[in-house]
């Protein structure tokens, strides 16, 4: 039986859509919709198809990554066109993932988890 509390997104890398770093701040995230929307509006291209489609690429773009819940959604669960990336994009993209314990395959009781916690709390002193 299938989830349906899932959302199925675009085939679309909203992160790309607004211009943004894979780990944007909200704030950027903001700016750059702004900017972006301003360039795009329908009223700036008027009579242009293309335009219409990109300012709407932009707000659902927008729409997904200015909510906490829909953007965490979409990070883990949105389409991956793995073969679309470079491999700078691609590591810029998936770092959360590779760099966890998990991602290494490294189990959660491991030194390395041990050492990072330790370090971590000598660090927040």
């Amino acid at each position: 039986m299938e989830d349906d509390n899932k959302t199925t997104y675009k085939c679309k890398d909203y992160y790309k859509v607004l211009e943004v770093e894979y780990d944007a701040s909200d704030e950027k995230i903001r700016l750059n919709y702004r900017k972006l929307a301003l360039k795009w509006h329908p009223d700036k291209h008027k009579c242009n198809d293309a335009a219409t489609t990109k300012f709407q690429e932009i707000n659902e773009a927008y729409s997904v990554l200015s909510d906490p819940h829909k953007r965490l959604d979409y990070d883990l669960n949105g389409n991956y066109e793995i073969n679309n990336y470079t491999l700078p994009e691609y590591l810029a993209r998936f770092k959360g993932m590779i760099l966890t314990c998990n991602g290494l395959g490294i189990s959660q009781d491991s030194v390395w988890s041990e050492q990072l916690t330790d370090f971590n709390k000598l660090m927040d002193k």
